[in-house]
């Protein structure tokens, strides 16, 4: 049912497919899957063992999770895939499943594990080649293995799990209950590389150079001769995605940047100094703020905002396509073919990045919020997408955006939503309230870089709750808005945590917010994690 794995020492080009069990684990372990530079994907537990061997996997991770293989319903595999030859790892909920679902036997024992625990190795493995006997590791269970299946063997031990990791070699199937992917497992990273070059023979190929050619030649199959427009916005994936697709057609893109009016201090005029005067690239300047505010009146709902910022865009991308053609039919020797908006521009370049995909709904996670570039699209788009950095992480489209040349200042500018100031808005969007808000993300953003925090920090940005609160200001009571602080330290937007700012610093913001915004009498600091929050408020 399956192509046969490759033969020892032969190098495996497929992808290493780490199947989601609904928790935040399988986003880590793919990224650090893609640290040892291979190429990692996330699938849903529900797809078929066909449907996964279809994507010639050269390797297969089954994921921790948040259930217990002793509950009902609990997230499932198909057993199939464990005749297929394709070496498979088991983490945590990863390995009681395979032992479930193998004939071994993982028991309630009413002791769980949680945090740094020491290992025993008790058997030889290839996973812990080099290994000290006695190794500490990260562990989070409540269940634990008490029997392995027919053919496996027992390598490794801790106080409260008698099996902290199993193998049967010749079937290329093993198990860890610990977290291997965790910074506080000891050589965990180690194992995992084991398990890819040694176990799964995959090459250590996928590079920022790989990914840029691979993507070059991507775009140029899927856009032949055609024109394409870019969506910037000002942040870093957009503008990535744009000096990508310019590498790969050139003069073909026209990239058009909507001034919505929600954007940060100084955003404009950066990204005509970076693509029309640097990169030198054909830039449509649109200035739409009226529009958007308009669309927005009265509107209070995050997702519905999300949803009709993202199908603005689109109509005003359409716009700009008709006059590329009304351009070009009245040009000397135009065609005068009076084409369509999808014939004149039929593709449309987008930042997305793998963390929005996931984000915004899949059949293994619950949409948290729709990205206005993934699910905040018009159901009738007149353009086919061209997403070249969808399958990238955060870290990797900063990698990839210093190899083709951008600026520092564009490639590690913090992320910025899509939908822009409309989203740290909490309530209506208006001119005034975009307004005192652009003016204390500044003063936010000039602060931290100030305080020499700034590339130490995922995020730092002001929101503004759309209520008023009582203040005194000289001897007059004011009725004024308040400002949020966030600022969250993180790897890929995943999971973060809120950044534990200077006294010092937050004195600053406070003191200059109030004192120099019209229409803000008080500062505050949301000191949420993410889980529970999201790092932005909608």
């Amino acid at each position: 049912m399956s192509p046969a794995p490759p033969a020892a020492g032969v190098p495996n080009e497929g992808p290493v497919l780490v199947v989601d069990f609904g928790a935040q684990y399988a986003q880590l372990i793919a990224r650090r899957v893609r640290e040892a530079h291979v190429y990692s994907e996330i699938v849903p537990h529900s797809a078929t063992a066909a449907e996964l061997m279809a994507r010639r996997p050269s390797g297969i991770i089954l994921s921790g999770g948040p259930k217990s293989v002793n509950e009902l319903p609990a997230p499932m595999v198909d057993p199939a895939i464990y005749d297929t030859g394709v070496p498979i790892l088991g983490i945590c909920y990863g390995a009681q499943l395979l032992t479930r679902q193998l004939g071994g036997e993982v028991s309630r024992t009413g002791r769980g594990e949680y945090g740094r625990t020491p290992l025993t190795l008790t058997g030889g493995s290839p996973l812990f080649v080099d290994w000290p006997e006695d190794a500490e590791v990260w562990m989070s269970h409540g269940d634990a293995i008490t029997a392995v299946p027919e053919g496996f063997v027992a390598t490794a031990s801790s106080p409260d799990a008698p099996v902290a990791a199993l193998h049967h070699a010749e079937r290329a199937v093993y198990g860890v209950q610990f977290h291997p992917e965790v910074a506080h497992t000891e050589r965990g990273r180690d194992l995992l590389e084991r398990f890819l070059y040694d176990v799964c023979h995959c090459p250590p190929s996928w590079t920022h150079t790989s990914i840029i050619e691979s993507q070059v030649r991507a775009v140029r199959s899927q856009i032949g001769s055609s024109p394409v427009l870019c969506a910037l916005s000002g942040g870093v994936d957009s503008a990535v995605a744009a000096a990508l697709v310019h590498k790969a057609i050139g003069d073909q893109l026209t990239c058009v940047y909507v001034d919505t009016g929600l954007m940060r201090s100084g955003e404009s005029e950066q990204v005509e100094e970076t693509f029309r005067r640097q990169f030198h690239i054909d830039l449509v300047h649109v200035k739409a703020a009226d529009r958007f505010f308009e669309a927005l009146s009265g509107v209070t709902d995050p997702e519905a905002k999300r949803k009709i910022i993202g199908e603005l865009f689109i109509r005003i991308f359409e716009e700009v396509a008709r006059d590329l053609v009304a351009g070009e039919a009245s040009a000397p020797g135009g065609d005068g073919t009076g084409r369509s908006d999808a014939e004149a521009a039929g593709y449309l370049v987008q930042g997305t990045l793998y963390p929005d995909v996931i984000e915004s709904g899949s059949d293994s996670a619950a949409t948290i919020k729709s990205h206005h570039n993934v699910g905040g699209l018009p159901d009738d788009l007149a353009f086919d997408l061209v997403e070249p950095l969808r399958l990238l992480f955060k870290d990797e489209v900063r990698a990839v955006g210093e190899e083709l040349g951008l600026p520092h200042d564009i490639v590690w500018r913090q992320p910025f939503p899509g939908p822009g100031l409309a989203v740290r808005i909490v309530g209506e969007v208006t001119p005034e309230r975009a307004d005192i808000l652009r003016a204390a993300d500044a003063i936010v953003i000039e602060e931290v870089r100030r305080a020499g925090l700034y590339r130490d920090l995922w995020q730092s940005f002001a929101v503004l709750p759309a209520v008023r609160t009582v203040g005194v200001m000289g001897d007059e009571r004011t009725y004024a808005y308040p400002i949020v602080i966030r600022a969250v330290t993180s790897d890929d937007a995943m999971t973060a945590d809120w950044a534990r700012l200077p006294y010092d610093l937050l004195e600053r913001l406070s003191s200059r917010i109030i004192n120099e915004v019209d229409g803000v009498n008080r500062v505050a600091l949301d000191i949420t994690s993410k889980p529970p929050g999201t790092i932005e408020w909608e």
